[in-house]
């Protein structure tokens, strides 16, 4: 009889937990289709600087977004960014991982890269956000470069410490906010990546909805990074969605 009564007693211990948990713990989930214009040079180590001339292409970042209540513990967001183009230099001369290139070469820039922010929320009311922390962005592409029938590539993966904020106000009762999201490096203080537009937030039954455009400009611009020197920008125009749960 004891036996039958505790063990209703302990789901309902478990599912008040559980509820408790969802109540506690928020979760973000969001997207941006990016509209990039790139344009720069590189080159390896010990080389002249080759500008090439870079198509325009469509982008894309992914991220989510783990907040909590807990005053010593950062909140956690990781977001994926995709940044490839191709390029191409008719009156090449170049020396890359010991080839050389001469005349016609084509390039592919891919500067795809991860970012892992850990952030504590300094403000957070119904007119002004302020978050502040640091980052870490991994870069996962890499440089290839070609002619007619010979390609050479090199990977860029090596990682840049950066400090992160975002600021965000609203006006109450209306849904029209505005935002600035910057990331600014630290051992490589020419790296920079930051995002500013407008947004508009509305209330689901499960969860809130939030759709934002704005400006977005990432520049690269290292040396002896994987073995090579690279000054890239890149920027344009993005329209993008957030889903708060």
């Amino acid at each position: 009889m004891k036996k039958s009564i505790l063990a209703p007693a302990l789901l309902l211990a478990v599912a008040s937990s559980s509820a408790s948990a969802a109540t506690v713990v928020g979760f973000k989930l969001g997207g941006d289709f990016w509209k990039a214009d790139t344009a720069g040079s590189f080159a390896e180590n010990g080389q002249p600087q080759q500008a090439f001339a870079y198509d325009s292409s469509s982008q894309n970042s992914i991220w989510v977004a783990a907040e909590h209540p807990l005053p010593f513990i950062p909140n956690v967001k990781i977001r994926q960014n995709s940044l490839d183009e191709s390029g191409r230099l008719t009156n090449a001369d170049m020396s890359f991982n010991g080839h050389q290139f001469v005349g016609d070469v084509g390039v592919n820039m891919d500067l795809s890269n991860t970012d892992f922010v850990l952030y504590y929320e300094i403000l957070d009311n119904d007119i002004v956000e302020l978050d502040i922390g640091a980052a870490y962005k991994k870069m996962s592409g890499s440089v290839r470069v070609s002619d007619a029938g010979h390609p050479e590539s090199k990977d860029l993966d090596d990682g840049i410490v950066m400090g992160y904020a975002a600021v965000e106000a609203g006006i109450p009762g209306i849904g029209l906010y505005g935002f600035v999201d910057v990331m600014q490096g630290v051992d490589e203080s020419s790296v920079h990546d930051y995002a500013l537009g407008l947004g508009w937030e509305f209330d689901g039954l499960t969860a809130d909805y939030r759709v934002r455009a704005g400006y977005r400009e990432f520049n690269f611009d290292v040396s002896g990074f994987s073995g090579m020197g690279l000054n890239m920008k890149s920027d344009g125009y993005f329209v993008g969605i957030e889903v708060d749960f």
